[in-house]
């Protein structure tokens, strides 16, 4: 008889886990905000339609404004609705990227307790302004998580961001992207074939990745 928790009992696939890190401050009300929700729904859809995806594919969400929350615990993308999101207050990015650093190394470690193998997980950043809180040692920490693979990260500046902050926060090899007006739904679509070619290549295999048509790399 499996021991472990139940979910990987019924599920023992290797696990993609994907942390949405998403700003939902007061400027993000409107448009900005109805397209994300739009977008999420579309992630969804199109990751199911690929059988192996579904069941490798893990997304956790944490919503920062006008305080970190952690919105949605990792699921299997079949067990994931998506919430309707709502905005308001400041934007706390800082605290959101300590949270989620936090959060994934958990995660990680229950992946190892039930024997669960998983692939480098991803941590994917929506803003449209710039952090209200400190916002420099979680930056260390992320560049120190990326250098040693231990993650990768990907920053997204919806019109209005801070791309200067995003470029000291990012990766020197991955530096943020500018969405393109509000087009969140190519984004997601895009995020979907990426977690599709990283979940079924091999554990700690390179993977090239889609081109990004929904934005722009900063210079």
């Amino acid at each position: 008889m499996p021991v472990g928790l139940p979910e990987f009992v019924e599920n023992p696939e290797n696990r993609c886990p994907v942390i949405l890190l998403l700003d939902t401050s007061g400027s993000m009300s409107g448009q900005p905000i109805q397209e994300l929700n739009q977008g999420l729904a579309a992630f969804k859809e199109d990751v199911l339609k690929d059988s192996q995806a579904s069941l490798s594919v893990e997304v956790a969400m944490i919503t920062f404004g006008p305080i970190v929350k952690l919105t949605q615990d990792f699921v299997t993308i079949d067990q994931f609705t998506p919430p309707r999101l709502e905005v308001d207050g400041v934007t706390p990015m800082g605290g959101a990227i300590e949270y989620a650093l936090d959060f994934l190394e958990s995660r990680k470690q229950t992946y190892k307790d039930n024997g669960i193998l998983y692939y480098r997980p991803w941590v994917f950043l929506i803003t449209d302004g710039a952090p209200t809180d400190s916002w420099n040692s979680a930056a260390q920490r992320l560049r120190q998580a990326e250098a040693q693979s231990r993650l990768s990260f990907f920053a997204v500046g919806v019109q209005g961001a801070d791309m200067n902050i995003l470029k000291q926060i990012s990766p020197p090899e991955r530096p943020p992207v500018t969405l393109n007006g509000l087009n969140f739904r190519d984004l997601f679509v895009w995020l979907s074939a990426s977690m599709k070619r990283v979940s079924s290549g091999k554990v700690g295999q390179a993977v090239a990745l889609p081109s990004m048509g929904w934005g722009q790399i900063s210079s």
